[in-house]
C-alpha cells in the first residue's frame, strides 16, 4: 500500500471515529474518548521514557481513567463522588515512588503529574464541552465545531505557509512554520468560524468567534509546544498509532492548549451569559 493511500485511508478512519464519538450519544463520546485520553496518556509516558525517566505508567493512567471519569459523572449525572477517589490516587504517587528504588524520583514523580496536566486533564475537560451549561443537553455541536476549527487552522496554514511563507515563526522548536502561514490559517479559522454561526445556535456569533481566536492562538502554541517535547527527546513522531499520521498527540497537540481555554470562555458564558 502506497504511503498516499495508506495516510488517505486511516485518516479517514480516524475521523470517522472522531465524529462518532463527538455526534452519536454522550456514552460513545465518554467510551471513545476515554479511550483516546489514556492510549494518549500512555503515549506520553512512552515519549519520557525515552528520556531516560521512568514516570509511574500505571498510576498514571489510573488516575487519569478516573478523572476523565469523574468529570463527565459530573457533567453529565451532575454527581461529583468520583473527584474524591482521585485525590487518594494523587496522593499516593509520591508514596509509590519511594518504593520503587528508581533513579530520580522527584523527576518520576512531576513527569507521572504532568501526564495528568498535560495530557489527561484537557481530554477530560472536552466533558464540560458537550456539557457546558448545566442543562443536561448534549452540544456535541460545540466539540465538533472546535474541531472543524482546529482543522481549519491547521490546513490554512500549511497551505498559506507552502506558498507564501517566508518568515520563520518559531525556527528553534518548528522550523518549518512561517508567520504568513499563521496568519493566513487565522484568517481562514474566522471565517469558518462565522459560518458555523449560521448553522450552530449553541452559541452566538461573537462567541463563535471567541473560540476562532482561541484556536488560532493556543492551537499553533499547542503543536509549538508539542514539537518543544519532541525536540527535547530528539523524536520525528509521538508514536505510530495511527499509519502514515504519527501518534495521538502529533493528532491532538492543539486541543492540550485549546480545550482548557475554551472550558474557561464557556465557564464565563454559563456564569455571566447563559
Amino acid at each position: 500500500m502506497g504511503n498516499f493511500i495508506k495516510r488517505a485511508l486511516f485518516g479517514v478512519i480516524f475521523a470517522i471515529v472522531l465524529i462518532t464519538g463527538i455526534v452519536v450519544h454522550p456514552f460513545a463520546f465518554f467510551a471513545i474518548f476515554m479511550g483516546i485520553t489514556l492510549l494518549a496518556v500512555y503515549e506520553f509516558f512512552n515519549l519520557i521514557q525515552k528520556n531516560d525517566s521512568s514516570p509511574q505508567v500505571i498510576t498514571g493512567m489510573i488516575a487519569s481513567s478516573i478523572l476523565f471519569s469523574a468529570c463527565f459523572a459530573y457533567t453529565y449525572f451532575q454527581n461529583s463522588l468520583l473527584f474524591a477517589f482521585l485525590v487518594p490516587v494523587i496522593v499516593l504517587i509520591p508514596i509509590i515512588e519511594m518504593y520503587r528504588k528508581k533513579e530520580n524520583p522527584f523527576g518520576n514523580i512531576a513527569y507521572t503529574m504532568l501526564g495528568l496536566l498535560y495530557v489527561a486533564t484537557p481530554f477530560s475537560l472536552l466533558n464540560f464541552l458537550v456539557f457546558p451549561f448545566g442543562d443536561m443537553h448534549f452540544h456535541w455541536e460545540i466539540l465538533m465545531g472546535v474541531f472543524v476549527l482546529i482543522w481549519a487552522n491547521d490546513t490554512g496554514a500549511y497551505l498559506v505557509g507552502v506558498n507564501f511563507g517566508k518568515t520563520r515563526l518559531f525556527e528553534r522548536i518548528s522550523p518549518k512554520k512561517s508567520w504568513e502561514g499563521s496568519i493566513g490559517g487565522g484568517i481562514i479559522t474566522l471565517a469558518i468560524a462565522w459560518l458555523i454561526s449560521i448553522y450552530s445556535t449553541d452559541l452566538n456569533l461573537i462567541q463563535w468567534i471567541l473560540t476562532g481566536f482561541i484556536v488560532v492562538i493556543f492551537g499553533s502554541l499547542g503543536d509549538l509546544v508539542e514539537s518543544l517535547l519532541k525536540r527535547s527527546i530528539n523524536i520525528k513522531d509521538s508514536g505510530t498509532i495511527i499509519p502514515g499520521h504519527g501518534g495521538l498527540l502529533d493528532r491532538f497537540d492543539a486541543i492540550l492548549l485549546v480545550s482548557p481555554m475554551v472550558f474557561v470562555m464557556l465557564q464565563v458564558i454559563k456564569e455571566y451569559f447563559h
